[in-house]
């Protein structure tokens, strides 16, 4: 029997005005996000629906938007009985996912990826870092090439088969640029974010992190989650914090969480909240794979 999989955008993907249709055309979504931003010590209500593009970019505020708004639309998908066998996210969509499976409520889910977003603003202020995304090379090659790069630049985020981001120092990130077009990319492009995500330079912003999960009520998992890291099954509570404290400065192995999740039986899977980026990226790992976008409520329709 075919199976269910549920998947939750990262970075990059908010706009402003995000959620203002849901929560001013469905009750459920209004009672999901009140009880979310009543949960915060933010405006992020604010934010999300009236504030500046600026503003909606500080990572503070980008990453408790984004999963604030995946989790309502997961809400709604659930409504109409649409149920997951796994559930997975990309970067701080793991935090939707994490929702999503269980281990948190939804307003605990999205308070606690606002203390990751902070946490992470404040050690990317400190270091100078970077990340770049490098088009046309496999990652295996895009590994080996970096071992001869000075400085602290690391492959990040296993994206798609030829699409691998690599962070960490800004000085180190523009050499590997140079190396890796001369190793036989076809673009290597900085991207404009305000640090080196997912870089051993993030371990403080981990450190913080794990501190702060203490603070939470975690259950065990009503739906199984492939973690970032591993690409593994996580159902239990210890093994999720471990997750989510090494995914802080740990690699985001997307194309192993979507072949682990075909080899599971996965063949339909949901991609709820902004954008359509993980749509594109699931297509370029394996085209068999049926992705079905949830956004607005049209697409519930």
């Amino acid at each position: 029997m075919s199976k269910i999989a549920f998947v939750f955008p990262g970075q990059g993907t908010q706009y402003v005005g995000m959620g203002k249709e849901l929560y001013e055309n469905n009750e459920i979504a209004r009672k999901e996000f009140d009880k979310i931003f009543s949960n915060l010590d933010m405006d992020l209500k604010a934010v999300m629906f009236e504030g500046s593009e600026e503003e909606l970019k500080d990572t503070k505020n980008t990453q408790p938007a984004i999963v604030a708004m995946s989790l309502v639309l997961e809400k709604l998908l659930r409504e109409k009985g649409i149920v997951p066998n796994y559930v997975a996210g990309h970067s701080v969509g793991e935090y939707a996912a994490v929702g999503s499976a269980g281990f948190l409520t939804v307003e605990d889910a999205v308070k606690l990826t606002s203390l990751r977003g902070k946490a992470m603003s404040e050690v990317s202020a400190q270091v100078e870092g970077s990340m770049a995304a490098i088009i046309g090379l496999e990652s295996d090659k895009i590994e080996e090439a970096l071992k001869n790069v000075d400085g602290i630049v690391e492959a990040v985020n296993f994206n798609e088969p030829k699409q691998t981001v690599i962070a960490g120092e800004k000085e180190a990130i523009g050499k590997a640029c140079i190396t890796l077009k001369e190793a036989g990319a076809r673009r290597a492009m900085e991207l404009a974010v305000s640090g080196p995500f997912h870089s051993s330079l993030m371990k403080p912003a981990g450190e913080i992190l794990k501190t702060a999960l203490e603070e939470f009520n975690f259950n065990s998992a009503t739906t199984p989650l492939i973690g970032n890291t591993t690409a593994k099954e996580i159902t239990d509570v210890d093994s999720l914090k471990e997750e989510l404290y090494r995914q802080s400065f740990g690699p985001v192995k997307w194309v192993d969480t979507i072949n682990t999740l075909k080899e599971a039986g996965v063949t339909k899977i949901y991609e709820i909240g902004p954008g359509k980026v993980l749509n594109g990226l699931i297509k370029k790992i394996d085209k068999e794979l049926e992705v079905v976008n949830i956004e607005k409520l049209t697409d519930l329709d």
